[in-house]
């Protein structure tokens, strides 16, 4: 039987094409122990905008344990500024209509204050809770129970929705927990359905510490699609901690997924315990061996990993690579994105770097323009009865 070589033939769930999410100025400046400016957190949200992002996170309303987001009234309102209404507008974008404006709000007195400036003309368009299916893990985070948090995730989705907000309910430690290890991935199956039973607008399905492979990203979304089979419902959220999550985004491509997100140079993890000169509440003592590297999937080389796909995306790539190197300035070193480095694969190749005198010498050896075979050979090779292992000396 002959192999089939169309990809989407092979995968016929695979989209062609795809929604990416950025959230850096939240997700990604959360494990940075410096304050990051309120002008840098504005100046990347717009541009990534007019870059061709249509999902943006903005802030953390918890500033308790998060004060690196005590400025967020003030980044989400030049979100909605007039300023920059007109600017996007110039572009063809409608901010009301074609971006979504997320704010992250585990506990209820943030959902509250969303709905507060909601009410003051500035609020977000969505707001997001989370459920570890490993209990340890989420006590770590929200400090309470899960039978407590459901209980009061209910509660606030009747809330945002009689605001008009949408509610994204995040399923963490899917495939794997850095407390408490293994766990199941029907788990996460059931707690998907739960957010949609209490009235969630979507799902944020994550891997929090890189526990991921690709092996278990296909098994688990093709899980999920096949009992919510909707994928635009559901939002693959991956880190990068081995190096191996590239293999997991195809994996998750291939069972069905459309919607990702990402940060730019891989920034991001568990919130900073220590900022700029002092230490802070955060979610506690690291549960890494190295803090620089637990972040997210890098957007600039998920963005040209599914550009050399051959995916619609949206994104001006270019001006995406240029953002990713004005960020490691902004940040004060190197981040983990290779394309910001190398950039896309160029189709017309790099001839600068040839080496001088091609064409005089295939002249000279009397060869035609174009001939990459000696003439006389056949128009295609033919294979020997005995080659490769089969070949006698193969063994010697």
């Amino acid at each position: 039987m002959a192999t089939e070589y169309d990809y989407w033939k092979i995968f016929p769930r695979m989209p062609k094409k795809v929604s990416i999410g950025d959230i850096t100025i939240r997700d990604g400046f959360q494990h940075e122990e410096k304050f990051i400016s309120t002008r840098a957190k504005i100046f990347y949200g717009q541009e990534i905008i007019l870059a061709g992002c249509r999902e943006l996170e903005v802030t953390n309303m918890a500033h308790g344990t998060t004060p690196q987001f005590v400025d967020g009234a003030e980044v989400m309102k030049a979100m909605r500024s007039p300023e920059f209404r007109k600017r996007a507008s110039r572009q063809g974008i409608d901010l009301d209509k074609d971006v979504c404006l997320t704010a992250v709000t585990i506990r209820e007195p943030s959902v509250d204050l969303a709905i507060e400036w909601r009410k003051e003309g500035y609020g977000p368009d969505r707001i997001l809770m989370m459920v570890s299916t490993d209990e340890e893990h989420h006590f770590a985070n929200s400090g309470t129970t899960l039978p407590n948090y459901w209980k009061e995730a209910e509660r606030c989705i009747k809330k945002a929705r009689d605001a008009g907000l949408k509610m994204v309910g995040t399923v963490s430690t899917i495939w794997g927990s850095p407390i408490g290890g293994a766990t199941k991935l029907e788990d996460a199956v059931e707690f998907t359905k739960r957010w949609f039973d209490i009235g969630a607008h979507d799902i944020e399905h994550a891997d929090h510490d890189g526990s991921a492979n690709a092996a278990d990203v296909y098994r688990y979304f093709s899980m999920v699609l096949d009992a919510m089979p909707n994928p635009e419902a559901h939002l693959c959220h991956l880190h990068e901690t081995k190096r191996v999550a590239s293999s997991s985004i195809l994996a998750a491509l291939q069972a069905g997924i459309t919607r990702f997100e990402a940060t730019f140079g891989g920034l991001g993890g568990q919130p900073a315990n220590f900022l700029d000169d002092s230490p802070i509440r955060g979610t506690g003592e690291y549960y890494y061996n190295d803090p620089r590297y637990v972040g997210l999937i890098c957007l600039e080389d998920l963005l040209v990993q599914i550009d050399e796909l051959g995916i619609e995306h949206g994104y001006d790539v270019d001006r995406v690579l240029w953002m990713g190197q004005k960020m490691e300035k902004t940040i004060g070193r190197r981040l983990r994105s290779e394309a910001v480095i190398n950039g896309r694969t160029q189709k017309e190749g790099h001839m600068k770097f040839a080496r001088p005198g091609l064409p005089k010498a295939k002249e000279k050896l009397g060869e035609k323009k174009g001939s990459k075979l000696p003439e006389g050979w056949g128009e295609k090779a033919v294979l020997p009865e005995k080659w490769g292992p089969a070949d006698p000396l193969w063994k010697k």
